[in-house]
């Protein structure tokens, strides 16, 4: 199994959008991509024992250690090229803080960024590198 797996929400435009961005910025190819609905995602939430019921968090597995909602969002940033390393700096903000604006977010990214049917289609970029 990889080392680094984000798993995401397929049907959520924004997170979408940010699996395409993470992925065009991890110049060394080391993340990994399924999503929460697929069969693999729901294999490693069972894994790792992580209850995701409403999807409404990113799941960032970086060898066992399993991070999630703002936690998530700034490790991943640690292996994006560019500034975007500088945002894991935001770990200092306290957790509570933290989630409570990524809640934000998740809570109302359908409605602000809309939803797919199905699950979406790796670009051709990326598709070796989902699970």
């Amino acid at each position: 199994m990889h080392s680094k797996i984000i798993l995401f929400d397929g049907v959520c435009n924004f997170c979408n959008f940010w699996v395409k961005f993470a992925g065009k910025r991890d110049k060394k190819k080391l993340l990994k991509f399924a999503s929460l609905q697929s069969d693999i995602g729901q294999a490693l939430l069972k894994k790792y024992a992580i209850s995701v019921t409403d999807l409404s968090t990113v799941v960032f597995i970086d060898e066992d250690n399993v991070f999630l909602q703002s936690s998530a969002a700034f490790t991943i940033c640690k292996y994006l090229n560019g500034g975007w390393k500088l945002v894991y700096a935001l770990m200092i903000i306290p957790k509570p803080f933290r989630d409570a604006l990524y809640n934000i977010i998740a809570k109302n990214r359908y409605a602000w960024f809309g939803k797919t049917d199905e699950c979406m289609l790796p670009i051709e970029d990326l598709k070796e590198r989902f699970l």
